[in-house]
């Protein structure tokens, strides 16, 4: 009867779970951690979780892609949006958080529009080229997914980034936690920096400039592969 609203759920218990938890492990307020940690959690879910996908978006269209002239990036565009919609089911959660937190929405916010924008790019950027490279080299899933994992605690999702020491503030210029940065930020009522604006900027033309060369290399190939 639920449907795809267990997946708020379940985000939801997660949350009551850590929230609390980690606030007292960390020594931070609860309603200062709280929505930072419902947003880490929430975003870090649908940037993982598409990257994982991409993996095989076209290995799981293979009877599509053998018996019809769609082009691929029909495929990585269905993903985004089956990823979009889950994100949107759990965004709910934020609401309540914000409320109670006391976080005010103001003209910063709508710097979430560009960021998110920014974000979906690379994502499809991304898609394109993992999804090629994993349709002839299948063992790649494997390492995409290990290495989603370790950057997770790269990545201020379940910290704060002001709890790190000067000396490992380098981990900041992780790219994923950049564009963590960009559509977080905005929502908690703060702005992020030149410096985050400017590097996920220049990650998108890396990554864009990367997907467009390896789609016009490889493109007519990947239905053999699948």
């Amino acid at each position: 009867m639920l449907g795809p609203w267990w997946i708020t759920i379940s985000m939801g218990m997660m949350l009551l779970g850590l929230g609390p938890l980690y606030a007292a492990l960390f020594q931070i307020p609860l309603n200062s951690f709280f929505p930072n940690v419902t947003l880490g959690l929430i975003f870090w879910g649908f940037i993982a979780s598409t990257i994982n996908d991409s993996c095989t978006v076209f290995a799981a269209a293979a009877s599509y892609l053998k018996h019809s002239n769609n082009p691929l990036s029909l495929f990585v565009w269905r993903l985004l949006a089956r990823n979009i919609l889950q994100l949107a089911h759990q965004m709910v959660l934020y609401l309540p958080v914000a409320v109670l937190s006391g976080i005010v929405i103001g003209p910063s916010t709508l710097l979430f529009v560009p960021g998110f924008a920014l974000l979906v790019v690379n994502l499809h950027a991304i898609a394109i080229s993992l999804g090629i490279i994993c349709a002839r080299f299948r063992d790649v899933t494997q390492i995409v997914g290990s290495l989603v994992t370790f950057l997770m605690f790269l990545t201020p999702v379940i910290w704060m980034p002001e709890s790190l020491p000067a000396r490992a503030r380098l981990v900041l210029y992780n790219p994923l936690a950049q564009f963590l940065a960009l559509v977080r930020e905005p929502l908690l009522g703060r702005v992020c920096g030149p410096e985050v604006w400017g590097g996920a900027i220049a990650w998108t033309v890396v990554n864009v400039l990367i997907a467009m060369s390896i789609f016009s290399w490889k493109r007519r190939q990947v239905v053999y592969w699948v």
